[in-house]
């Protein structure tokens, strides 16, 4: 070593071993020595060890915050739930459907062309009910006070319920689309601090349900996409068939649930699209991948579709209000009903019956007094959904034939013969002519002309039989299961009832015509016996025969969706209750939920500005955000990365897809709207809103972070409860709540 180098001057007995060893120097002392620590340092690092408050939160945070979140939402959806004790806004129609269940009457939604609700969502108000342990008494007329026996209140608490889990279900989607943790919390609580999704959420409605199936859809379908890379595991087995389970789910609440439906089919053939592309993946595998999306995302949904209608069915076995609407086979298996009961089987001359029509919603041939006001202004000829002695028709033969005598023994009718139908009422012949009918143009005319001894051959009709659901026997009509259609013997035409509406001159009954076409499988020209008297022939029990499941559930769907009982809202109301499409995403509008007498309790269904205000802005910014990108990316800039893209498509792109397809059908749509048939779509808006906080935000430092968040977080809630009594209920004068009124249009007070 160098002189006077001090380093070298002081050299240990320790540091000499240790370095002798290290050389591995023979003869040279091995002695080591650990060197003492103070006991200072040693607790110093000890206490590092222990994780602070705040370390156990953020550790626990992915448990900790749903909980939170949840309990929160529990507490603001069932707080002062019973408050108001009168019927409000459409809990009429649902808590009937309700009552409907627990008596176990057929009912028939007659809103349902306009609003298609299948049963699922009905169901569970009648089990609501039945855990309340409510008989099935009450009427549900809007406004009445709900009786003492009735537990109004644990019925909407079951119906809150759904809105209530829709917050945590917010939360796991929102970490599930890879956001932070901060824009995580924000789509939370603008799902919690929405008040129309609170408000909405606390009656005996529909809604709540539809957004719990909206929003486990799309969490279901957002774990999917990230087991992506795990194939065929049994965790994406798992999530394949609960996305299947969430979409079953609800579009048997509504068929609005079509829409979400619409958006994991896209994304399904995009992922799809992207495997076929794949040409090392294996033709087998490829196969496997299509095999398991039918089973999980096709076949899975239609069975749960499915069981809706057949607890449908096996629990309204009774005879009820929607009977008509149903084929006259699955009327006869009702108890309490006259159809088919001690009916005579078959159908001879002077018997009288009622004859309906076969295609899907079809009613019962009708006439009354009243005339066309013009054509021929002849007695008119309907189809009607409810029992009347209208429907009532006599069947006689024809003008060349032997005259029906009451005193011999009875003639039965078979196939190919030419008969006359007599209305019972007026005493007129069922008749047509060429006139062109009052709305169909290109068909003619049926209408009811003369008497039982006035009249010419337009008023024969010739039996042509198509099937019978008993017997292959087609010498003789019988009730209930001979099916037949009716051809008019000087003009050729057939006698249709298709699911045209008259004008309210016809009182809105279903248009009937005599139709040129000759369409043997046109079910709106097939008629059958649906009632029948005779005293001169022996009782049958054409209900021995049962009707087919799933013709019952195509008939009920097909009825659903086609009859023409259009929702049209009282006029006196119009502009307390009915919105236009664009008034939705702006906050334009709310809506008055009952009377706004000072005497009771009001709500008003009204969202909260920042979400609205907030969500909405987001869309146009993330347009403009693409279209940013998009053109530096035409102009050679490749700023993203692979996994930015991938956040922007399914994080971003995703969410606006499916505010898109939720919110377009309603723009197009020729129907009275709601300012309620927006709340899936502002959901898909407040995940975009989400999306682009996380996007904005994730590379400014904490400071900045936290402070835009905070303001978020704030005004979210500071405007929730500033306007949380339009949830919880406005009691004494309106007027003391008009410091919320923004906006004229905002009526929560006059």
């Amino acid at each position: 070593m160098a002189p006077g180098n001090d380093r070298a001057a002081v050299v240990s007995g320790a540091d000499v071993g240790d370095a002798a060893r290290r050389r591995n120097i023979p003869g040279t002392p091995q002695q080591v020595v650990v060197p003492q620590q103070p006991q200072a340092a040693d607790d110093k690092k000890k206490a590092k060890k222990q994780p602070s408050p705040l370390d156990l939160l953020d550790q626990w945070e992915w448990l900790i915050a749903p909980i939170v979140f949840t309990a929160l939402a529990f507490f603001t959806r069932l707080y002062k739930i019973g408050l108001s004790p009168i019927v409000t806004w459409d809990e009429a129609h649902f808590g009937k459907f309700g009552s409907h269940y627990l008596k176990r009457e057929f009912y028939f939604d007659v809103h349902a062309s306009k609003n298609p609700r299948p049963p699922a969502g009905k169901l569970l108000v009648g089990l609501s009910g039945y855990l309340a342990g409510y008989n099935g008494s009450f009427e549900f007329k809007s406004g009445e006070t709900y009786p003492p026996e009735l537990n109004y209140t644990f019925m909407r608490q079951f119906n809150a319920f759904w809105g209530a889990v829709c917050v945590p279900m917010a939360y796991w989607t929102a970490k599930e689309l890879k956001l932070r943790r901060p824009a995580v919390w924000l789509v939370t609580l603008m799902v919690l601090c929405e008040n129309s999704y609170t408000t909405i959420s606390r009656f005996i409605l529909l809604d709540s349900m539809l957004l719990f199936g909206t929003v486990a859809t799309t969490l279901c379908w957002a774990k999917f996409h990230n087991q992506r890379k795990n194939s065929f595991e049994p965790e994406w087995f798992f999530w394949l068939f609960m996305t299947g389970l969430s979409i079953g789910f609800v579009t048997s609440v509504k068929l609005v649930g079509l829409f979400v439906t619409a958006l994991v089919g896209l994304y399904t053939i995009e992922d799809l699209w992207n495997k076929f592309g794949d040409i090392k993946m294996p033709v087998t595998e490829l196969a496997a991948h299509v095999a398991a999306r039918v089973v999980g995302l096709i076949i899975l949904p239609f069975l749960v579709y499915l069981l809706s209608f057949a607890i449908h069915f096996a629990v309204l076995t009774n005879s009820g209000p929607g009977d008509a609407q149903m084929s006259s086979l699955f009327q006869a298996n009702l108890r309490g009903t006259n159809v088919g009961r001690d009916s005579p089987l078959e159908i001879a001359y002077g018997s009288l019956v009622t004859i309906k029509n076969m295609g899907y919603g079809g009613g019962l041939l009708h006439s009354h007094v009243q005339t066309y006001p013009e054509g021929s202004g002849q007695q008119q000829i309907t189809c009607y959904h409810h029992k009347d002695a209208n429907n009532n028709w006599f069947f006689y033969p024809n003008r060349g034939d032997t005259p029906f005598d009451p005193e011999a023994d009875p003639r039965f009718i078979a196939d190919g013969e030419v008969i006359r139908l007599l209305h019972a009422q007026t005493g007129r012949n069922l008749h047509s002519h060429q006139i062109a009918a009052p709305i169909t143009k290109s068909q003619w005319e049926v209408s009811c002309y003369g008497n039982a001894t006035i009249g010419d051959a337009k008023d024969h009709w010739k039996i042509e039989v198509v099937s019978d659901a008993a017997s292959r026997d087609r010498s003789k009509i019988r009730t209930l299961t001979t099916a037949f259609r009716l051809k008019h013997e000087v003009l050729g035409c057939y006698l249709r009832a298709g699911n045209t509406n008259l004008p309210q001159w016809g009182f809105k009954q279903i248009e009937v015509t005599c139709t040129k076409e000759n369409n043997p499988r046109d079910t709106y020209t097939h008629w059958n016996i649906e009632s029948h008297t005779n005293e001169k022939l022996p009782p049958g029990d054409p209900g021995q025969y049962k009707s087919p499941f799933l013709k019952d559930f195509i008939h009920l769907n097909v009825a659903m969706m086609t009859s023409n009982n259009a929702l049209v809202p009282d006029p006196d109301k119009q502009d307390d209750l009915a919105s236009k499409w664009w008034q939705w995403p702006i906050l334009h509008v709310g809506l008055r939920m009952c009377s706004w007498d000072d005497k009771i309790v009001k709500y008003f269904l009204l969202g909260n500005p920042i979400v609205y205000w907030g969500s909405t802005a987001a869309l146009g910014v993330f347009a403009l955000v693409v279209a940013w990108y998009t053109l530096r990316w035409r102009r050679g800039y490749r700023q993203l990365s692979e996994p930015e893209l991938d956040q922007i498509h399914y994080a971003g792109l995703y969410p606006v897809i499916g505010w898109f397809l939720h919110y377009l059908p309603f723009v197009i749509m020729a129907r009275v709207t709601y300012v309620h048939h927006y709340y899936p779509a502002l959901y898909f808006a407040i995940l975009t809103f989400g999306f682009l906080s996380d996007w904005f935000l994730r590379n400014r430092n904490k400071a900045v972070q936290w402070g835009v968040y905070a303001l978020l977080y704030a005004t979210v809630i500071g405007l929730y409860i500033y306007f949380i009594p339009i949830c919880w209920g406005m009691t004494g004068s309106n007027k003391q709540y008009r410091y919320m009124k923004w906006f004229d249009t905002w009526r929560m007070s006059d």
